[in-house]
């Protein structure tokens, strides 16, 4: 896969990341689950997403878009 691709792939993903931190859609709503408000809960899923999508893109993509192509200059 080239790297153009592969960097607009993960840029997508860190602004779907972005977008999804803050539960605009719960707001205002009171349902409880599991003795937490289900905003919490929200939270929790999204940090947990959050961290597999950093830890993939640690192993995976770490420099791209930043390091040179073709060695230093």
């Amino acid at each position: 896969m080239s790297e153009r691709i592969r960097l607009i792939g993960w840029s997508v993903a860190a602004v779907v990341l972005a977008a999804l931190s803050v539960p605009w859609f719960l707001w205002g709503t009171d349902t409880v689950a599991v003795g937490l408000p289900v905003w919490v809960w929200w939270h929790v899923g999204w940090l947990c997403l959050t961290a597999v999508a950093f830890w993939v893109f640690t192993r995976t993509a770490w420099g791209l878009g930043v390091e040179g192509v073709g060695g230093d200059g």
